[in-house]
C-alpha cells in the first residue's frame, strides 16, 4: 500500500495550496480518507476527513470555512484545498486510509509553509 502525498510548498499568507493524495495497492472507495498535520513540537492532529462515499466530511474547528476535502475513487485520491492560509497552518500534512478491521496506512507527509 502506499499513499502519496503531492501539492505542499510555501505560500504567503492568505494564498491557497491544494494538497493530493494518490491511492495504490488499497480498495481505496472502501476507506476513510483523512488528511492529518503536524506542527514542529506539536502532536499529529485532524483537519479533514470523509467517508468512503464522499458523502460525509468532518473538520477541525481551525480550518471550516477555509479548507474542503474531496475524493475521486475513480482516480484512487483524495484532496484538501487550503484557502486563506495563515501561519499558523505550516506544517507537515500526512494522507491517512482507515477502514474498519484492517490496519490504517499514512503517507509520507508533505510540507506546508505559510510565511510572508
Amino acid at each position: 500500500v502506499q499513499l502519496v502525498e503531492s501539492g505542499g510548498g510555501l505560500v504567503k499568507p492568505g494564498g491557497s495550496l491544494r494538497l493530493s493524495c494518490a491511492a495504490s495497492g488499497l480498495t481505496f472507495s472502501s476507506y476513510t480518507m483523512s488528511w492529518y498535520r503536524q506542527a514542529p513540537g506539536k502532536e499529529r492532529k485532524l483537519v479533514a476527513r470523509i467517508n468512503s462515499a464522499g458523502a460525509i466530511t468532518n473538520y477541525a474547528d481551525s480550518v471550516k470555512g477555509r479548507f474542503t476535502i474531496s475524493r475521486d475513487n475513480a482516480k484512487n485520491t483524495v484532496y484538501l484545498q487550503m484557502n486563506s492560509l495563515k501561519p499558523e497552518d505550516t506544517a507537515v500534512y500526512y494522507c491517512n486510509a482507515v477502514r474498519m478491521a484492517f490496519s490504517p496506512y499514512w503517507g509520507q507527509g508533505t510540507q506546508v509553509t505559510v510565511s510572508s
